[in-house]
């Protein structure tokens, strides 16, 4: 479950950017009906990315009829319908504690028979409906997604070349408070005595980073040198997930050094954003 705030600045990221990214994805559907988006607290990325929806907890559906508004087929209680409404561009939010029943009425509602799905090999297993489902894919990376993305790493360097540099007296303490305080809705950090790596959450946008705590200079060339070669872990920034092992469009790589020494970054197309 997320601790910090979840809020929509609309001058960082303006309504219109989800229209576009809603009609490119109404455009992908070619004659089918409606597009349907699974969604939890981890699996987040594609339906953030189209209507900026981030669950604190708990599953649901997103919806996206080819001709009309999207809808949200909603696990969470009515209670917070309204706080979701100010943060997404839903306007229609439906109770769904029985998703797939909540699907089939709206299905029913609409006369669809068919549907596309995003990532409908992954889509889960009791999600299956009665209904003739296709495949549709879609890019969850625009100008606007590397801005933010962009926005969150470049934050999160900063912060932890700070912290670093004031020593190490309560750093777990002062890193939580500093990266909460400039606006992150999830926080993970691994500390121990050679690095400290941060996995960070920005208005939905994740970034990882890692630094180590001495010789960074020798630490930054290897990860260079692992970046031109293709070697280091990598780890997909852009896919259904937050992050998952293997490459993607947007992604992080580290190298490890000697002592549990550690370097990593968020890259795309080579280089770090």
């Amino acid at each position: 479950m997320k601790r910090g705030l979840i809020a929509w600045d609309r001058t960082e990221l303006p309504p219109s950017v989800f229209e576009t990214r809603l009609n490119g994805a109404r455009q992908a559907l070619g004659d089918l009906p409606a597009l349907l988006v699974y969604t939890d607290m981890w699996r987040s990325n594609q339906a953030r990315f189209l209507t900026n929806f981030m669950p604190y907890w708990n599953r649901s559906l997103v919806v996206v009829p080819r001709d009309g508004a999207p809808v949200l087929l909603c696990g969470l209680s009515p209670r917070v319908y309204p706080w979701i409404k100010s943060v997404t561009v839903f306007e229609d939010v439906r109770p769904a504690g029985k998703l797939v029943a909540a699907l089939l009425q709206l299905c029913s509602e609409r006369a669809w028979t068919k549907l596309g799905v995003l990532d409908l090999p992954r889509l889960p297993n009791e999600i299956q409906v009665p209904l003739e489902l296709h495949d549709v894919s879609i890019n969850i990376v625009d100008s606007t997604e590397l801005t933010m993305r962009r926005r969150a790493v470049q934050l999160a360097r900063q912060i932890l070349s700070t912290e670093l540099a004031t020593g190490d007296r309560e750093l777990p303490g002062r890193l939580e408070l500093a990266f909460r305080r400039a606006g992150a809705e999830d926080l993970i950090l691994r500390i121990d005595k050679g690095s400290v790596a941060v996995a960070m959450e920005y208005r939905g946008h994740w970034v990882k980073i890692a630094r180590p705590r001495t010789s960074e200079t020798a630490m930054r060339d290897r990860f260079n040198a692992a970046l031109a070669s293709g070697e280091g872990l990598i780890e997909n920034l852009s896919g259904p997930y937050p992050y998952e092992m293997g490459p993607g469009e947007i992604f992080a790589l580290h190298v490890s050094g000697d002592h549990g020494l550690l370097y990593g970054d968020t890259c795309w197309q080579g280089a770090p954003l």
